[in-house]
């Protein structure tokens, strides 16, 4: 019996005094049919590949085991990939005479399920400032700190959601997870280059390459998608990036209720103004019930900031599923109404009709077209029975602002802003690099600085380069 055959069902299996918990992966196998197994979170890249060898007739060594868009380390555990439960990975055989160490290993930090890709969406005056705001929390990838700082273990799980996603199945906004396919074979296959770091390289095509690993694909174009991760997902089960909505880590107050929310909207205005997923629904139907949306000829029928923040408007327009399945279906009705509008035409006024009329000439005399609607003939001008002579005087309301219904207070939209909360913490926390000027932040620890950039070692009082006196005098302040 080769080695390890006992592996698949027993020894690790076997947790006893360890208190792991079994969780199912499922195994695609390029040269044979894909597998079922069940092991141990605490178990290693290296047993999967033991695993799969003894069932393959393959050596472990000779195999790479491919996810989310890396080759994974044999000495890693599968807790330590964030991988989740149920989740594919690909264990592929590379060609004879290639090279195991081929592809570059990326680091455990460009796992696509823990990037953070907020810090992108900052204002254009804000530039230099992404490499701070994109690990200035604890824990998170790309934080630099001094050498007694501590690091969060590379093992460690996120207790938040980096993405959030429309999902169709829960029909409801869930966390999601961020995967990556070969554009020419659409297998899961491709190994990145690099990872991504802001939501246009999700977003807009062809912007990272990487290499196909699947048999016969010379293909080298990473094309990104989302899927739900509340629940296992088949390869069909897309689901729809809502790159708005994320956790809020900043701890940043809603612009409507002032409560510090977990899930919050931020908008794309200069200020990045921030609302809890409850305000920003109740925003949503309170502008639908008054059809203050605006149509957009590009975006389409959206809102803007609900600050009223100038260029601001919402170009994801799946944000609006927030509504629910019977509001969103109003919203989707209006869009179409306000588009027809906009180019023209007129809507059947007949009670229960509504059917749109694109007219041909400017004849006042209107027939809605029995085909598509009720077969109604009325005015154009005062949409009431069709008849000669002048239409009847209607009798106007005073103007006035309509959109009484939400409304967000100056104090409220000063404070909840995103950007604000972090340039006070880029101000208190951190020190530009000596060398390089890149911005370090410093979370505890001695006095003594690294830069993870240019690896410049200096003094975080002094703001000089680490010298003896910095050590004698002021190592811990």
């Amino acid at each position: 019996m080769p080695r390890g055959r006992r592996s698949v069902n027993t020894w690790l299996l076997s947790a006893e005094g360890r208190g792991a918990a079994a969780m199912i992966v499922y195994v695609r196998y390029n040269l044979g049919p894909g597998v079922q197994v069940e092991l141990q979170d605490w178990a290693s890249v290296a047993q999967l590949k033991e695993v799969v060898g003894s069932q393959q007739g393959v050596r472990p060594e000779h195999l790479r085991v491919l996810f989310a868009g890396r080759e994974l380390h044999s000495s890693v555990t599968l807790q330590g990939c964030d991988l989740p439960e149920q989740s594919t990975v690909h264990v592929v055989l590379p060609p004879s005479g290639s090279s195991p160490s081929s592809t570059r290993l990326l680091p455990l930090q460009d796992s696509l399920t823990r990037l953070d890709l907020s810090a992108s969406r900052l204002p254009s005056t804000s530039s230099g400032l992404d490499a701070i705001l994109e690990g200035s929390e604890a824990g998170r990838p790309g934080r630099e700190e001094s050498e007694g700082g501590g690091r969060e273990e590379a093992s460690g799980r996120h207790g938040y959601s980096s993405f959030y996603v429309n999902c169709k199945s829960c029909k409801s906004v869930q966390p999601g997870k961020l995967r990556v396919r070969c554009q020419a074979c659409r297998q899961t296959t491709l190994t990145l280059s690099r990872g991504p770091s802001c939501w246009d390289d999700v977003l807009l095509p062809a912007r990272i390459h990487g290499t196909c690993q699947s048999e016969g694909c010379h293909g080298n174009i990473a094309e990104f998608f989302m899927k739900c991760a509340s629940h296992p997902t088949s390869d069909d089960d897309l689901s729809v990036a809502l790159d708005l909505i994320m956790t809020n880590i900043r701890q940043i107050p809603c612009i409507a209720c002032t409560d510090v929310m977990d899930v919050v909207v931020v908008f794309q205005c200069l200020d990045r103004h921030v609302i809890c997923l409850d305000c920003f629904r109740r925003y949503c139907q309170t502008r639908l019930n008054e059809r203050q949306f605006v149509h957009h000829p590009v975006i389409g029928y959206s809102l803007p900031c609900a600050a009223g923040c100038a260029d601001s408007l919402i170009q994801e327009l799946h944000h609006f599923h927030v509504l629910g399945d019977d509001q969103y279906g109003r919203y989707q009705r209006y869009g179409a109404e306000e588009c027809l509008l906009m180019n023209g035409g007129v809507m059947c006024p007949s009670p229960g009709c509504g059917a749109g009329l694109l007219l041909p000439d400017d004849s006042r005399r209107v027939e809605c077209d029995r085909q598509l609607g009720c077969g109604f003939v009325f005015c154009r001008n005062c949409r009431e029975e069709f008849h000669e002579g002048a239409c009847p005087t209607v009798e106007l309301l005073p103007p006035g602002d309509a959109s009484q219904g939400f409304v967000v207070e100056e104090e409220a939209s000063l404070r909840g802003r995103w950007d604000r909360a972090s340039l006070l913490l880029i101000q208190e926390s951190t020190k530009r690099c000596p060398q390089c000027s890149v911005p370090v932040e410093r979370n505890g620890g001695c006095m003594h600085m690294t830069c993870s950039v240019c690896r410049a070692e200096w003094c975080w009082l002094c703001g000089v380069t680490w010298n003896r006196d910095c050590m004698g005098n002021h190592w811990f302040g």
